[in-house]
């Protein structure tokens, strides 16, 4: 069997193959940080309980509608972007013009609320969420055992995350997006709705939360807790790759998601804060992150 530094390839080619996993959820969830930062100028740290609650429709949906996985992860995020609509209009649009603290206690208020109720209703255990039928098993490729699965979310965040960056970068929409953000006066004198340019893209960003929380639930249990053991962390990315950077968050959370792999192979102790020491390196070395641009 063949060994680097004294670890079996198949173990090494196993921890890639989770540390792509995770990084896909990093990947997915600090897009959608980063687009609502980058282009409302808002931390949103309901952003966790958000891709918790898109796991929960999607199980809601399998339990009480009997619609299965490939529906929900349609319908899914569509319902929690509607939600994130409704709290744009109610709650975060008056927080636009206001110093970053405030925005981040209102959020931070919304997901001590959103999973509360939850945890009132279905504890803390968590609920199983099965595999679809299309994906379950796996591929001998010689080297190692893929589970299909795995494979389905690592491909399906990397085209929903390049999807987004080519919508906002290099399309007349995300050009409208930027510009509104930027200015929006002069926008709306061309006949733009700006706010609800504004709205919708809170409900796109939530909307990929929902996403993330859909392929989640058939990997680890849907719990009421799944959004809090993951958001400091995806924070921790999106800084790293740099506040609003589409591509920085996009790069950095697959990256630090290998990275924390292999951290589990040659010292596992430090697994859990390889993150957090990347992210204090790179604040040292470059204070707007890796991809960010100095203000």
């Amino acid at each position: 069997m063949t060994a680097i530094f004294g670890i079996p390839i198949q173990a090494l080619l196993g921890q890639l193959l989770l540390g792509l996993v995770n990084g896909s959820f990093y990947a997915v969830l600090s897009l959608g940080l980063a687009v609502i930062f980058g282009l409302l100028n808002v931390i949103n740290f309901a952003h966790g309980a958000l891709y918790m609650l898109g796991a929960f429709v999607a199980w809601m949906g399998l339990q009480y509608l009997g619609l299965g996985y490939w529906t929900m992860l349609l319908v899914a995020p569509i319902v929690v972007g509607l939600f994130g609509i409704i709290l744009e209009r109610t709650l975060i649009r008056h927080l636009y013009k206001l110093d970053h603290l405030y925005g981040l206690l209102l959020t931070f208020g919304l997901t001590l609320l959103i999973e509360g109720v939850f945890r009132s209703f279905y504890g803390v255990s968590g609920q199983p969420y099965p595999t679809p039928e299309l994906l379950k098993g796996g591929v001998n490729l010689g080297f190692m055992y893929l589970p299909i699965y795995r494979g389905w979310v690592v491909i399906a965040s990397i085209i929903v995350c390049l999807g987004t960056w080519f919508v906002i970068e290099k399309t007349r929409l995300g050009a409208l997006l930027r510009a509104g953000t930027e200015n929006s006066k002069l926008v709306e004198a061309f006949g733009v709705n700006v706010p609800l340019l504004i709205t919708l893209t809170y409900g796109f960003g939530v909307g990929l939360a929902g996403f993330a929380g859909v392929l989640a639930a058939p990997i680890m249990q849907v719990s009421p807790l799944m959004g809090s053991n993951l958001i400091i962390v995806v924070f921790a990315v999106v800084v790293i790759g740099g506040m609003g950077s589409i591509m920085g968050s996009i790069l950095t959370g697959l990256g630090l998601g290998v990275i924390e792999g292999f951290t589990k192979v040659f010292w596992p102790e430090a697994s859990n804060t390889v993150v957090f020491i990347i992210m204090v390196i790179v604040l040292l070395l470059r204070p707007a992150g890796l991809f960010g641009k100095e203000k």
